[in-house]
């Protein structure tokens, strides 16, 4: 599922704006055009990030629940395929899973990944974007991170949320939400 700030709900256009900021809020936590949570975080190396570090650019700040698995692995490497578009557009790209800093390490070097992964060991971050959520496989319920993605605007505001997001197809509706 996806909205934008200015697009359709998981595909359903002409929905009125009412209706679309209350699918927004009962979505994230918050509404649209709300000011993106602030965060910091060690990334691939230790260094501590802030989203206050990248004023001024948009921000494509995706969750994923764990490095090296197949499915953060596809989305990954999508973000790493489409980069340079992202790059074009003058968008940051940065990757937050719980993960420790020295396994973000391993995960970039395995796949040449080009941009930031945070370490959200105490799930702060993820809790503040609404994605540690109770989730359940094979009829155990456990806490982890919703595979979701949230475009922040140079004014820290944010854009567009897409949640439950498909790896493999997601990059491209990204990219096409940059467009708008």
């Amino acid at each position: 599922m996806s909205i934008s700030a200015d697009g359709d709900i998981g595909g359903y256009p002409s929905v009125d704006r009412m209706k679309r900021a209350a699918w927004f809020k009962g979505m994230s936590g918050f509404a649209a055009a709300a000011k993106a949570p602030d965060f910091s975080a060690p990334d691939q190396s230790g260094r501590t990030v802030s989203l206050t570090d990248f004023a001024g650019k948009t921000v494509v700040l995706y969750f994923y629940p764990k490095d090296d698995t197949p499915g953060c692995t596809t989305e990954a490497c999508s973000f790493r395929d489409e980069y340079a578009a992202f790059k074009k557009k003058g968008v940051v790209v940065v990757g937050v899973s719980p993960d420790s800093p020295k396994s973000h390490a391993k995960f970039i070097e395995k796949f040449h990944l080009p941009f930031t992964l945070l370490a959200d060991a105490d799930h702060k971050i993820a809790e503040a974007y609404g994605v540690w959520v109770e989730k359940s496989m094979y009829g155990r319920t456990y806490m982890g991170v919703e595979r979701s993605t949230f475009v922040i605007d140079p004014k820290g505001k944010l854009q567009a949320i897409y949640r439950k997001v498909k790896p493999s197809e997601h990059i491209a509706e990204v990219l096409s939400g940059l467009e708008k």
